[in-house]
């Protein structure tokens, strides 16, 4: 029994498939430029064209094994593509037809994150990395994103997070602080009214004692007489302190010039060194004899 190869490398297999290849339309090929289709649906043809082009390379860079030289071309060649794909795209929204680019792919990262494609020109997208070429070397570091530094925090941003709270004045809102001093305040405003009442007692008994003529017990009225003996061992010491800072004043037994006299002395030498400076001897000496006869003691 033959082999299919040598059924297809028959005589009469070959003519067969020669007629079907006559019957069948010449291949088309894609226009170079987009600008040259004048046809909206074969605008649109060619598009999907491209698209399978692009389909078929993006399935082959997946594969890690082909190399850093074929990866490398497989990702120069579908750039190629998208590229042809824009211009066809910008030609069909010429044609009147539907708007491709509105929803066109976003470039992702290897994490999946959508990241901004540079432009190397001001026109269509930038160059991208598919599949296995975004692990490559050189090309990994583009999606790395860098470490974030640590800002440090300025006089006016620690400012900013200051409020009411820092310097004390909600301390009241939260009620524990007002649980623990309400005793504490009960306490301190009980011992005050005892001391002052004790106090009282003791200068009701005292007033009473010096009426009556009667002998007072020392230690009812020791706290009174203590204070008043304060008070008088006090007024003792400022009396001393204040004789002895007199003491120490200086006593000048020479009447010294005031400031009008010293400002008066000042100004005269400054007239003599003035009259020295631009005056000859024959004038100061018939200054001098002016004054003499004219009676002028200065």
């Amino acid at each position: 029994m033959a082999r299919n190869e040598e059924k297809a490398q028959s005589m009469l297999n070959r003519f067969v498939t020669m007629k079907e290849e006559e019957k069948r339309k010449p291949k088309e090929r894609r226009p170079y430029l987009a600008s040259e289709c004048r046809d909206l649906a074969e605008a649109d043809k060619w598009r999907q064209q491209i698209m399978r082009e692009i389909g078929r390379k993006v399935a082959d860079i997946q594969n890690e094994g082909l190399g850093e030289h074929r990866l490398r071309d497989l990702n120069d060649e579908i750039n190629k593509l998208i590229r042809e794909k824009v211009h066809w795209e910008r030609r069909i929204v010429e044609l009147g037809g539907h708007n491709y680019v509105r929803y066109s792919a976003k470039m992702t990262d290897l994490d999946g994150n959508i990241v901004d494609v540079p432009k190397s020109s001001g026109r269509g997208p930038g160059y991208r990395y598919f599949g296995a070429a975004k692990k490559l070397p050189g090309v990994r570091e583009l999606f790395e994103k860098p470490p974030e530094l640590r800002k440090r925090r300025t006089r006016y941003d620690i400012y900013k997070r200051i409020d009411a709270s820092y310097y004390g004045y909600r301390d009241d809102e939260d009620g524990i602080l007002e649980k623990l001093e309400g005793p504490a305040e009960i306490k301190m405003r009980e011992a005050a009214v005892a001391t002052w009442m004790e106090m009282e007692n003791i200068k009701k008994e005292a007033r009473r004692a010096v009426k009556s003529g009667e002998v007072v017990e020392v230690g009812a009225v020791s706290k009174i007489l203590f204070e008043e003996e304060e008070d008088v061992v006090e007024e003792e010491r400022r009396l001393e302190q204040e004789i002895k800072d007199k003491e120490k004043e200086f006593v000048a037994h020479v009447p010294l010039p005031d400031e009008d006299e010293i400002k008066k002395k000042v100004l005269e030498k400054k007239k003599q060194e003035m009259l020295e400076k631009y005056t000859s001897n024959e004038l100061l000496e018939e200054l001098a004899e002016a004054k003499t006869l004219l009676n002028i003691q200065r």
